[in-house]
C-alpha cells in the first residue's frame, strides 16, 4: 500500500507552499524524511524530528532523526520507525521540523491510502507548489501575540516606600 502525503510549510505568507508525496507505508519516517528534503530543496544534513499529531495540529510525540538524549531519556528514531506503525486512517497527521537553528516547520497529512501502481518508483513526488524561500518563516509563539507581555505589569513602583507598612531603615 502506499501512502500519500501532502507536506505543507508552516508560514504566514499568502502562498501555499507544498509538495505531494506518495511512499510505501512500510517504509520508515527517515526515508519520508529524505523525501521531505529532497522534494524541497534542503541538503538534508541539518536535525530534524517528526512529531505526532492531532487534528488542531498540537505536538505530541518527538521521533528524532538522531538519538541526542545521551541515554537519559529514550528516543524513537526515524529510521527504527516505519510509517505504518505511526500513520494510518485515524491517524493522519504529523508535524515535521528541519534544522532546529532555522525551524522550518511543515504540516505532513495523510491524504489518501492506494494501491502501488505498477512501474512507479517510490517514494515518488507527485505534485510541487511554490517556491520555499530563501529563509525559514518566523514564528509568532502564543506569548509574542499577546503583546508585551510583562509579568509585573501592576502598577507597583518598587520605589515608593510610602504605601509599605515596613521601615526602609529596618537595620
Amino acid at each position: 500500500m502506499i501512502y500519500r502525503f501532502r507536506v505543507i510549510l508552516d508560514n504566514d505568507t499568502e502562498e501555499d507552499i507544498f509538495r505531494d508525496i506518495e511512499i510505501r507505508k512500510t517504509d520508515t519516517l527517515e526515508d519520508l524524511h529524505n523525501t521531505i528534503t529532497q522534494s524541497f530543496g534542503f541538503d538534508g544534513t541539518e536535525m530534524a524530528s517528526f512529531y505526532v499529531s492531532n487534528d488542531e495540529w498540537d505536538q505530541g510525540e518527538e521521533i528524532s532523526l538522531f538519538d541526542m538524549s545521551e541515554g537519559i531519556n529514550s528516543v524513537k528514531l526515524m529510521n527504527e520507525t516505519l510509517l505504518e506503525d505511526i500513520v494510518d486512517e485515524k491517524q493522519t497527521k504529523l508535524i515535521y521540523v528541519y534544522d532546529f537553528l532555522s525551524m522550518w516547520t511543515f504540516l505532513v497529512e495523510l491524504a489518501e491510502i492506494v494501491d502501488a501502481a505498477e512501474g512507479t518508483d517510490y517514494p515518488n513526488l507527485m505534485y510541487v507548489h511554490g517556491q520555499i524561500p530563501n529563509e525559514a518563516p518566523e514564528k509568532m509563539f502564543e506569548a509574542d501575540d499577546m503583546g508585551n507581555l510583562n509579568e509585573f505589569s501592576d502598577d507597583f513602583n518598587v520605589d515608593d516606600y510610602d504605601d509599605l507598612d515596613f521601615n526602609e531603615n529596618w537595620n
